[in-house]
């Protein structure tokens, strides 16, 4: 007994003739026939009652139909689902935390346009997080702010961002037309936690300095900084894209650096990871989002 008796025993219930079923199923009718004498065979029951010309289902082949029609359906079902995986399933996103706050909600919105009926499962936490869990594979695709350091995740630029200083607005140092690290530093000193992106680039670069910083604050919350700066405690480097709406307002005061501290905003998926073309699609939506940004 195999599925295929199945269908054709649902097909001939549903016809109500074997010339009919074989017609729908493009079989011979010998075939149809002989199918349905094999299921009466193996459960050793009567399906059909033959009167005349004409097959009526006996209760026991109702009784089967309702069975059949069930295991045939179910594996339609399965069978659509899976051939369009790539337009009904799930792609999983991990994104840093600027990125996920910025850019991310407007890649989804642009990618359900494209694929209305896949589910996008979106994590929003450190680089760090997301490319461990690109390396768990508990996520598809990571969009993050550094670089890789693992040689099994590959990366692609995107983007690019701008780190930016910000400070008080009645401070004297809103009047320079440019600030370096170094005027920053003699400071008091708010800064992103431990871990975070931003926070590493900037204690690299202040290291290349040869300068050794103690923040005065130290925070998961970029609005948090940002509130602190508008109060006077201290200054701030921070992603553009996460000041520049409080930029605008004037809460707070932007000096450019002599020379713009840019950074690459990376796509990562694992090396080994296959890449679907749904994901394809998701990775070529992130390269036009950042030229059309840039």
């Amino acid at each position: 007994m195999t599925l295929r008796h199945m269908k054709i025993f649902v097909a001939v219930f549903q016809n109500g003739s074997m010339t009919r079923a074989a017609k729908e199923m493009h079989l011979a009718q010998p075939s149809v026939s002989l199918a349905v004498k094999e299921l009466e065979s193996y459960y050793g029951i009567r399906l059909f009652d033959r009167i005349g010309k004409k097959i009526f289902p006996t209760e026991l082949g109702k009784e089967f139909y309702g069975y059949a029609i069930h295991i045939v359906s179910l594996f339609e079902e399965m069978e659509k689902k899976i051939k369009n995986w790539d337009s009904l399933g799930t792609i999983r996103i991990g994104t840093s935390i600027t990125i996920g706050t910025h850019i991310l909600p407007s890649l989804i919105k642009r990618y359900n346009e494209k694929f209305p009926n896949l589910k996008v499962e979106a994590t929003v936490s450190k680089s760090s997080d997301i490319e461990n869990s690109i390396l768990n594979n508990t996520i598809d695709i990571g969009l993050i702010e550094t670089q890789p350091e693992d040689e099994d995740i590959c990366h692609i630029p995107f983007m690019q961002d701008e780190l930016c200083a910000i400070v008080p607005p009645e401070s004297p140092l809103s009047d320079l037309d440019t600030i370096t690290l170094a005027d920053l530093s003699r400071q008091p000193f708010l800064m992103r936690e431990k871990g975070s992106a931003g926070r590493e680039i900037l204690d690299s670069r202040f290291a290349a300095l040869g300068i050794n910083i103690r923040p005065v604050l130290e925070s998961s919350s970029t609005q948090a900084i940002v509130m602190a700066v508008s109060e006077g405690l201290g200054v701030a480097v921070l992603p553009y894209l996460l000041v520049e709406k409080d930029v605008l307002k004037k809460t707070v005061k932007m000096i450019p650096f002599p020379h713009p501290l840019k950074r690459d905003l990376n796509l990562i998926y694992h090396r080994n990871k296959y890449l679907t073309p749904n994901m394809n699609t998701f990775i070529e939506l992130c390269k036009s989002f950042g030229a059309v940004t840039e």
